[in-house]
């Protein structure tokens, strides 16, 4: 049986403009609605599912996930070239 996942990626809010939040995926920035993170701060971290930040990060954890990410799309990379 196959299973789908939603795969959380952290992004980087970079600003915030009322109910909405610039946030930065990896050079990809997209449009969020964060009114589930109330005080939310320019320069943190959060996970979002289908256009809600639903969670903040600490900067360290996010990048933990970030460096991990990036390793992995390296080996995959890596496997592809000598396939």
């Amino acid at each position: 049986m196959v299973r789908n996942m939603c795969l959380a990626v952290p992004g980087l809010v970079k600003s915030i403009d009322g109910e909405y939040a610039e946030v930065d995926f990896g050079g990809v920035r997209k449009r969020v609605c964060v009114t589930l993170l109330p005080e939310l701060q320019v320069g943190e971290y959060v996970i979002v599912h289908t256009g809600y930040a639903i969670e903040r990060l600490r900067a360290d954890e996010a990048k933990k996930t970030l460096d991990l990410f990036e390793q992995m799309a390296q080996l995959a990379e890596r496997n592809a070239q000598g396939a």
